[in-house]
This record gives C-alpha cells, sequence and structure tokens, in this order.
C-alpha cells in the first residue's frame, strides 16, 4: 500500500491532523493506489479513457466531425445545465443542450442574416484537471460583451464515452446571459427540426 506522509510542524497542516499525529514529527497516512487501470503495451501507457475522452472532446470542439459528438455521448448520459433545475437524461437531450451551448457559449451560431455571432472565436479552454474517470475543463468566453468563465465537469465510462456532463458558470450576469441566450438557442432549433 502507498503511504502519503506529511510533516506536522508545518503552520499550514489542518488542526485536525495535528491532533490525530499527538506528539509525532511526521503523519503517515494510507492512501488507495489510483483508481484509473493502465495497461502495458511495449514498454509503454496506454492513455487512460478519461484522455482520450477528452481528446477526442477537443477534436469534436476544433474539427466539428459529422457524427463526432454522437460518438462521444453514452446512451444513458445525463446533462446538468447551470440553468436548469432538473438533470436531463438521455442522449438525445444531452446532444440537444451541447450544440445549443456550442451555438451560444461557443459563438457558433450564426444572426438570421447569416453573419457570425459576436463572440465567435473567443470561446477557449484555460485548463484542464483529468483523474479517473473524470475531468474538469475550465473555459472563458463573451456574451453580450459579458466576461463568462465555467466549467465543463465530464466523467466517462470505461468505453470512453461521456455519461455525465455538468457545466457551472459565473459570475451572476454571465448565468442569465446564458439562460437567456440557450431558451433561444433551443427554441430555434426546436422549430427547426
Amino acid at each position: 500500500m502507498n503511504m502519503f506522509t506529511i510533516s506536522t510542524k508545518n503552520e499550514h497542516v489542518h488542526p485536525y491532523v495535528r491532533k490525530l499525529s499527538a506528539n509525532c514529527s511526521i503523519l503517515s497516512i494510507p492512501i488507495a493506489p489510483a483508481s484509473g487501470r493502465v495497461r502495458q503495451l511495449k514498454g509503454r501507457q496506454e492513455p487512460k479513457m478519461i484522455e482520450k475522452c477528452i481528446a477526442d472532446w477537443h477534436d469534436y470542439i476544433i474539427h466539428k466531425k459529422p457524427g463526432g459528438l454522437e460518438d462521444l455521448i453514452a446512451d444513458d448520459c445525463v446533462f446538468l445545465s447551470p440553468v436548469v433545475f432538473t438533470p436531463q437524461h438521455g442522449k438525445d437531450i444531452t446532444l440537444a443542450y451541447l450544440r445549443a451551448a456550442g451555438g451560444t457559449l461557443g459563438g457558433q451560431a450564426k444572426d438570421d442574416d447569416g453573419k457570425p455571432a459576436d463572440n465567435a472565436g473567443k470561446f477557449k479552454y484555460t485548463k484542464e484537471v483529468l483523474a479517473g474517470h473524470h475531468a474538469v475543463l475550465e473555459f472563458e468566453t463573451e456574451m453580450n460583451g459579458k466576461y463568462v468563465n465555467g466549467v465543463d465537469i465530464i466523467t466517462c465510462n470505461d468505453e470512453g464515452k461521456i455519461t455525465e456532463f455538468r457545466v457551472m458558470i459565473r459570475p451572476l450576469q454571465a448565468v442569465q446571459a446564458v439562460h437567456a441566450a440557450m431558451g433561444a438557442m433551443l427554441e430555434k432549433m426546436k422549430q427547426a427540426g
């Protein structure tokens, strides 16, 4: 078993940890091994499923290959929106929300005259954290002149398909702008399809 060791003389150690260690200067805590399975391939490690999933997600975002989004989403995927109270269950509804988000947050939509959206090209991922079957991708964009900062929290299964997609956004003005734009985009998609 692996051990995680911390010095309890450090002033930044939580008081509870100091209490556990009593008069010891070092405290060792057993930690579980990493949850992701890694297979050896001719001396190299095969990428974990979340790494492949996120690479495929970025490939879809950049290249918009036909069927790319459908291939990424599991049939039982759950989408959690920053502007809808209840989780949305199923591949079809998840696809609809992700496409609407691409058209609003991603600036991929065109207005009635066919001109690109004001925020076209402004969406970008700024940070990424991958662990096990989970990823957190921080993003920034602009909508109606307002700064939008948020995270996509993605969970995948052993096949590398997204099983949960959660979006969180800040500040409040951004949430309000996204709410209005997503509602209009979903209505437009509903009428078109």
